[in-house]
């Protein structure tokens, strides 16, 4: 198991599990603090070959250098980090995909994780992608015709790449949360037990310059649904949104840029993936590059 000094305790984290061990009967100094962050998402490449009108994510088409990559991952295991999820744009689109993935596996201890759509989940990628992956995040923003109406692919498609991708590592859902895709929450859950997902992460849709934030009333429909979830499969909420009560955050004195961060396609490290403030990594370690971050908030 991987461990991380915090404000919150000893955190002692099994990427294979993903189970978490917070020994908060201690308070260590400030000193021996880990100083990455917690968990870190990197935006491999901004190139995607969906058009979902609810995405803000960047349309130039920069991706990163596989050696910086490399190096930064090691030094986000050096100091401390647990985690890293890529994503993009589509990660699968990345040239070296599935070689950065076995890299961090391999030649760290940060737990690998990735969100996609799913549709290039492919045997011969996912074959690839075995042994070297903890945890796929795969984007259902609704059921059925929903699904197809914001994503252009057939619903059909999908459930085939879930029930192949679930054969070599652990799933979960991300769902974009809007005024169409809630009326869907009870169906998603429902396939979310029938491939036995263990996680639905929901993601309240963030206004963009194509489509409006999530709604007052929609916003309401979601605490609703979430307060009378009886479902098997767990839930976790973006704080993006939300109201800062509404979440259980076992690590609440771990916040900013000590809990996460975000690196773009174009290398900038960010607080997080909505940011407009970051700081280019260049030839800087990412512990510089933290601080001066941290110096521009």
């Amino acid at each position: 198991m991987k461990k991380r000094i915090g404000p919150d305790g000893i955190l002692f984290f099994d990427r294979t599990s993903g189970n978490n061990i917070l020994i908060n009967e201690c308070s260590l100094p400030q000193s021996e603090w880990s100083l990455a962050p917690r968990q870190v998402s990197i935006a491999l490449t901004n190139v995607c070959d969906l058009q979902c009108e609810f995405c803000y994510a960047p349309k130039n088409k920069a991706s990163l250098d596989f050696q910086s990559l490399t190096k930064w991952i090691k030094e986000f295991d050096q100091f401390g980090s647990l985690g890293v999820g890529f994503g993009g744009g589509e990660p699968t689109l990345y040239p070296k995909f599935s070689d950065i993935c076995e890299f961090t596996a391999n030649e760290t201890d940060l737990a690998v994780t990735f969100t996609t759509h799913g549709h290039r989940l492919t045997d011969t990628l996912l074959a690839d992608l075995k042994g070297n992956v903890h945890f796929i995040r795969i984007s259902i923003d609704g059921v059925g015709a929903t699904y197809e109406r914001f994503r252009g692919r057939k619903f059909s498609k999908l459930l085939e790449r879930i029930e192949r991708t679930r054969q070599i590592t652990s799933l979960g859902f991300n769902v974009v949360v809007n005024d169409s895709t809630i009326q869907d929450l009870d169906q998603v859950a429902e396939v979310a037990k029938m491939f036995d997902i263990s996680e639905v992460l929901l993601l309240p849709q963030q206004a963009t310059k194509n489509v409006k934030g999530l709604s007052r009333d929609s916003y309401e429909k979601l605490k609703y649904w979430i307060e009378s979830y009886r479902g098997e499969t767990r839930l976790t909420i973006s704080d993006i949104g939300l109201e800062s009560n509404f979440i259980c955050n076992p690590l609440s004195m771990e916040t900013g840029l000590n809990a996460y961060a975000h690196i773009d396609a174009l290398g900038f490290i960010k607080g997080s993936s909505y940011s407009n403030i970051g700081q280019q990594i260049g030839d800087k370690s990412i512990l510089e590059a933290l601080q001066l971050l941290k110096e521009c908030k």
